[in-house]
């Protein structure tokens, strides 16, 4: 953009695409799904739309190892597998909170192609759970689908992933 459209900011366009992809649309779409209904579905939109707004500016939201200090704000993935799973009220409500209070801790979060350490196993973890997301949707999210449970397998993986990189120490590196 710097070179064919100077006057704009490819960053900023960037970091307003990903709001409304990864924030915005999921958020109103978990509010307009009923799964949330009345004060709760209120409630989450606010604290999803207003976190991820404060994270989304915040400089420090990228780690040294291209990880995610915090919640990546990633509601997009989150609620796809709320319409998958449909738990009840209270646990989609808790967890909206809980990943909204972890985008604001020093817990780490991959991405799964910038994250050099453990990518072997990321990376196909995050395409497995690519595949069960639209298997899921193909199937209109039916309770009976097989899709459910690799999207929890999955989801599990990229949410604590990096916290577990923070945990065990790497190996250092041999020198041959």
């Amino acid at each position: 953009m710097k070179a064919n459209w100077p006057t704009y900011d490819g960053v900023l366009l960037d970091l307003i695409i990903d709001y409304l992809t990864y924030v915005f649309i999921p958020a109103f779409a978990l509010f307009n799904s009923g799964l949330l209904p009345g004060w709760t579905g209120w409630l989450a939109i606010i604290v999803i739309t207003y976190g991820s707004v404060i994270y989304f500016v915040d400089t420090r939201m990228k780690t040294k190892d291209y990880s995610f200090a915090g919640f990546p704000a990633c509601w997009n993935m989150f609620i796809l597998v709320m319409f998958a799973l449909k738990p009840g009220e209270g646990v989609i409500l808790f967890s909206v909170i809980a990943l909204t209070v972890a985008m604001f801790t020093n817990l780490k979060f991959i991405h799964p192609t910038r994250t050099k350490r453990w990518r072997n196993v990321s990376l196909p973890i995050a395409l497995a759970w690519t595949f069960f997301a639209g298997w899921a949707a193909w199937v209109d999210f039916h309770p009976a689908s097989w899709a459910h449970w690799g999207l929890v397998v999955t989801s599990l993986y990229l949410t604590f992933a990096g916290i577990a990189q923070q945990i065990i120490p790497e190996r250092p590196k041999r020198i041959a």
